[in-house]
């Protein structure tokens, strides 16, 4: 965990040089043993923040992370248990190259079709938290002449095989189990590929089938392309955990306008009041601007640590190997194993090449 360390304090100081982050005073260290623990949820001013379903969608975003992929294929991994029991996959997306993995499936409670996407591997978070401090904005998203985002996060999603693979498996899941509603989930760089499949399917399906609800993700756009998401995925959670990095970053420069990045809406902040020996939990919902200064803009966004745990559910890899993954010896859990383009795609049930030309 040492270079993860170094890398968020060089951080740190960089943003502090160039005045990235304005916190409030810091919050209190915890309370002596024995203290009171209690429970706050504030009114986000008739946002309708669901904290069980939030709850219950850290467990998918958690489960991607597995690197077995027999066992996430057949629900029975550690990360599969929990609230998530009797969700049955549909399919597996590795992007070996770029280090990418999703998978669609059906969820019993809330009866949905879930969509989760992996964030980076623990090894490797270290220079991608680097590194996303000087992200530029470098694409206009189509459609939006002022609306900007950065190429990788945008490539990620629109331009590899997951897009094609997801949208696919969407309508195989509405051909089979009825038209249900969406839940796309995901965590860090995950939390972003999350985002834009989200708009995605918000423009071609509309916002009332597609809920977001993402953990620990970075900003991935200007405030042009934050109010037009925000116009077409309404039904959005940014979860944040108290002094977490990463959604400190790219930062954001108020007096840039157009040309810095900005947060969409809507911001849950997780973090820890203390009084006396009382500690108390909060989840704190934010104003509807993106960048409420009163919620994680508060806090040096310095923690690693905090960006590896949600509600308490640990959410990074499970292996140290880069992208490393491990298939069984039988292949009888298996409907396909398909390559495609250097993509291990695996399909619980077979799937005909149906609706290519719709998506």
């Amino acid at each position: 965990m040492a270079p993860l360390r170094r890398a968020a304090v060089l951080l740190i100081l960089a943003g502090i040089l160039l005045l990235v982050l304005s916190p409030a005073e810091g919050a209190a260290a915890s309370a002596a043993e024995g203290g009171e623990l209690r429970m706050k949820h504030s009114d986000g001013g008739g946002y309708s923040y669901n904290s069980t379903l939030s709850h219950i969608l850290v467990e998918y975003a958690s489960a991607v992370y597995t690197s077995d992929l027999t066992s996430l294929l057949t629900w029975t991994c550690p990360r599969c248990e929990g609230h998530t029991k009797g969700f049955e996959m549909i399919e597996i997306i590795v992007d070996v190259e770029r280090c990418l993995q999703a998978f669609v499936g059906v969820a019993p409670d809330p009866r949905s079709i879930i969509i989760a996407f992996r964030g980076t591997q623990e090894h490797s978070a270290s220079n991608w938290i680097e590194d996303l401090f000087w992200k530029q904005l470098d694409v206009t998203y189509p459609g939006m002449p002022d609306a900007m985002v950065h190429h990788g996060f945008y490539s990620a999603y629109y331009n590899t095989t997951l897009r094609h693979e997801i949208l696919k498996s969407v309508k195989w899941a509405w051909k089979t189990y009825g038209k249900l509603p969406i839940n796309v989930v995901g965590h860090s760089m995950g939390g972003a590929l999350a985002s834009f499949c989200a708009l995605d399917l918000s423009v071609k399906y509309g916002s009332d089938e597609v809920q977001l609800i993402t953990f620990g993700q970075p900003r991935v756009g200007n405030p042009a392309f934050a109010a037009y998401f925000n116009d077409q995925v309404p039904r959005t959670t940014r979860v944040t955990h108290e002094n977490d990095i990463v959604p400190h970053l790219p930062p954001y420069f108020s007096y840039l306008g157009e040309w810095t990045y900005h947060h969409f809406a809507r911001e849950v902040w997780l973090h820890e009041t203390v009084v006396g020996n009382v500690v108390t939990k909060n989840e704190t919902v934010c104003n509807c601007s993106g960048e409420d200064p009163t919620c994680s803009r508060s806090v040096y966004g310095r923690s690693v640590s905090d960006h590896l745990e949600y509600y308490g559910v640990s959410l990074h890899a499970d292996s140290r190997g880069t992208c490393q993954f491990v298939i069984g010896p039988s292949n009888s859990a298996y409907g396909g194993i398909r390559q495609v383009d250097g993509t291990i795609i695996l399909s619980r049930y077979p799937q005909e090449e149906h609706f290519v030309d719709s998506i």
